[in-house]
């Protein structure tokens, strides 16, 4: 049985920050969602629905309460997350834990001026973080084993998956692994190896099906070991290296064409075929992470 008399806090009501509050509030945590913009609080409040009335708006950090737990999920800007982090600080016990929901920026780069960096880790919640199972717990160099080991119960009360990382590196693992994918996805699309839509396809129903149910390391183990070997032996000179950004992604962030915001990105989008693809995503999700979940218990000794 979840523990109703956990209380938190989550600063900063954009999308993030929302999906983690209607995370909170459906499993019956008391949450407070703080942002300093009473416009931002209002569409959160909107966006969350019926569980909105089971959480509490504020524009002031001070009201927030004595929290178990505080997730800072603002903009991913190390000096708007470092200034945050020590205004957090200043307003919850020294006993509170506080978590930092970044992408990639490195744990120490948040916590530098923290009086006590050791309750400080790095929690990063996949988009929408309602639904997506996996977390990825990340210490810095001062955070305590117990600090990191409280997170992930607490995550495992929300219903989520903590991986922890022995290393904070930039970007974690998973932007490490999709930065490495895309980019040699903009290099097929360079050459004119592949159009987007094909490219799409192939990824989509081939590798994309079977990170589903295998993670890529349980694949190789499948599919053999000594056949990657092979195979990376003639493919790895031949694969996409560069250090700087693709010119084509440049390009396209030059034109506006930002994606599905902007109403073109790799794909023309109108508002209204974003908002349905965004709800059949939501809907389908949560069916591909039920099978996933039933495919790794039937894997159970």
């Amino acid at each position: 049985m979840q523990d109703d008399s956990l209380q938190a806090v989550v600063v900063g009501a954009g999308t993030m920050g929302t999906t983690l509050a209607k995370l909170m509030a459906a499993h019956n945590v008391q949450v407070t969602v703080v942002d300093t913009n009473p416009q931002v609080l209002d569409a959160s409040r909107l966006s969350i629905g019926t569980h909105a009335a089971a959480i509490r708006f504020t524009t002031d950090l001070q009201s927030a309460g004595a929290p178990d737990f505080v997730i800072e999920s603002v903009t991913e800007n190390v000096a708007v997350k470092r200034k945050v982090v020590a205004q957090i600080e200043a307003s919850v016990a020294d006993t509170t834990v506080i978590m930092t929901n970044t992408s990639g920026i490195p744990i120490d780069d948040i916590g530098s001026a923290m009086r006590l960096p050791q309750r400080f880790v790095g929690t990063h919640f996949f988009n929408p973080a309602d639904i997506v199972p996996a977390v990825e717990v990340v210490p810095g160099s001062h955070t305590e084993a117990a600090v990191v080991e409280e997170a992930c119960r607490w995550l495992k009360r929300l219903g989520k998956r903590p991986a922890v990382l022995n290393t904070c590196v930039p970007g974690f693992v998973a932007n490490r692994i999709q930065h490495a994918v895309m980019r040699e996805c903009l290099s097929l699309l360079e050459k004119g190896v592949v159009e987007a839509e094909a490219l799409d396809d192939i990824v989509q129903y081939s590798i994309g099906i079977r990170m589903a149910l295998n993670g890529p390391l349980c694949q190789r183990d499948l599919n053999g070991l000594d056949t990657h070997l092979n195979i990376a032996r003639y493919l790895y000179p031949d694969l996409e290296a560069r250090q700087e950004p693709a010119a084509l992604l440049e390009e396209y962030v030059a034109q506006g064409r930002l994606g599905a915001k902007a109403g073109q990105g790799f794909y023309r989008w109108s508002d209204e075929s974003r908002t349905q693809h965004q709800a059949r995503e939501r809907e389908n999700l949560q069916r591909i992470i039920e099978i996933a979940a039933q495919h790794s218990r039937r894997d159970e000794p």
